[in-house]
């Protein structure tokens, strides 16, 4: 999986399936993406931008993670939250950036 931090530092890093998005970032020891509620989709300091071309391979947005993305002035159309995408096999070569903090 390949991580974009806010000063354009691509990292490359291992991903382990079955982790959410955001364990995986959190445990590649990049501090920058807070995750406050610890994944609970309580909150939006998970928020990432996922490439173009990795959207079809994830499931749909849901309701709390769409209401608490809306609650972002950086919301794109690509926007995620971390903790809601499950890696799986299929996600191989997931490219996310992480997203400014609001």
């Amino acid at each position: 999986m390949t991580v974009i931090t806010r000063d354009s530092t691509r990292r490359q890093i291992e991903a382990e399936v079955g982790l959410s998005v955001m364990e995986i970032i959190r445990r590649a020891g990049i501090d920058e993406l807070v995750a406050l509620c610890g994944g609970c989709c309580s909150c939006a300091t998970c928020h990432v931008y996922v490439r173009d071309e990795d959207l079809d391979r994830l499931p749909p947005v849901a309701g709390d993670e769409n209401d608490l993305l809306d609650s972002s002035e950086h919301r794109l159309d690509r926007s995620r939250l971390s903790c809601q995408l499950r890696f799986e096999a299929s996600m191989d070569g997931l490219e996310v950036a992480i997203a400014p903090e609001d």
